[in-house]
């Protein structure tokens, strides 16, 4: 039985070390079933960074360390005030205060989409303005901060609306300067909800027109589809957003129950019941279960646990095989 438990901890181990560094959690809690939210990091896993389209982390991942399981924040839309520079002073709270390591900052989600389906639906000017407010302090105070482009919809008043928003952006930092100056971003975020030749097509057109700058695919999926149209276009996707170098960072937007699904049941990763789906489990980096997405009655908890930190882990193992002393 100790030999067994010392096999199975080492095995919690190598999973944790061989977790996609891409692959990340859109995290959306279900407030009627909370535990949901260990399933995302419960081992093995390949997820090692999430955001929950808001500035600061979620408290259900408290017990996991920003270098485990990092947190990227978000600046959602734009503030009643427009001179508001909230965000700003949030995330220099979170860095210099709270002593989290933030390295990345995602902004403005699909700017160019109306509200009733997600969007922040804010003009390019008024984004530029909060942006210069907020993010352009930010990449002043910490240099090594990556900021991506705000993500538009996949529409194509998406590029038309970056477009915009660059420009205007330019004008406000270029007031009283003999030069024009361009505001900076380091990584494109993109969303996708179409056919695997739509997403490649998509991809190749932000690439084209913001070369050298690496990639975020921050929401996809097949939305209301087949199950076997769905899962052909996670594994397709999966291998093709691996395979590119120039894509950094991915996360597959599914992360609920089924019955919760804005995207069409077989969307999404868990079933009614909260249990992993072959799509789930594929995400994750574990075998298939068989679950099919529209199985369960539903009002069942998950039963997933808060799990400890890998260093925690790794204590356990190292007690366990008698190499500490902590007498």
């Amino acid at each position: 039985m100790f030999t067994r438990g010392i096999a199975a901890a080492a095995a919690l181990l190598v999973a944790s070390a061989s977790a996609n560094s891409k692959r990340g959690l859109v995290f959306t809690p279900n407030s009627t079933f909370p535990h949901d939210a260990y399933i995302w990091t419960a081992p093995p896993t390949d997820l090692t960074w999430y955001y929950n389209y808001k500035p600061l982390p979620s408290q259900v991942y408290s017990n996991v360390s920003q270098s485990d399981f990092e947190f990227v924040p978000m600046l959602w839309g734009a503030p009643s005030d427009i001179n508001d520079s909230s965000f700003y002073n949030t995330i220099k709270t979170l860095i210099d205060e709270r002593g989290v390591n933030v390295t990345h900052i995602l902004t403005f989600n699909e700017p160019d989409g109306p509200g009733e389906y997600g969007g922040s639906d804010i003009d390019p000017e008024v984004a530029a303005q909060v942006w210069v407010n907020n993010i352009v302090p930010l990449q002043e105070d910490y240099k090594a901060l990556k900021v991506g482009l705000p993500a538009c919809t996949g529409a194509p008043a998406g590029m038309e609306w970056s477009k915009n928003f660059l420009e205007a952006c330019s004008g406000l930092i270029s007031e009283g300067e003999t030069t024009k100056k361009n505001c900076t971003f380091d990584f494109v975020p993109i969303h996708w909800y179409g056919n695997f030749e739509g997403l490649a097509s998509h991809m190749g057109e932000y690439s084209a027109a913001f070369p050298n700058k690496s990639m975020w695919v921050t929401e996809y999926n097949l939305a209301n589809a087949n199950l076997q149209d769905t899962q052909a276009f996670y594994k397709t996707s999966a291998e093709y957003l691996d395979r590119l170098d120039f894509v950094e960072r991915y996360s597959l937007f599914g992360a609920f129950r089924s019955d919760v699904s804005n995207v069409g049941p077989n969307a999404a990763m868990l079933n009614r019941d909260g249990e992993l789906t072959d799509m789930g489990a594929w995400y994750l980096g574990r075998q298939a279960t068989g679950v099919d997405p529209n199985s369960g009655k539903g009002g069942k908890d998950s039963g997933a646990v808060r799990m400890p930190t890998p260093r925690l882990v790794i204590l356990l193992l190292v007690s366990l095989l008698g190499l500490v002393n902590f007498a």
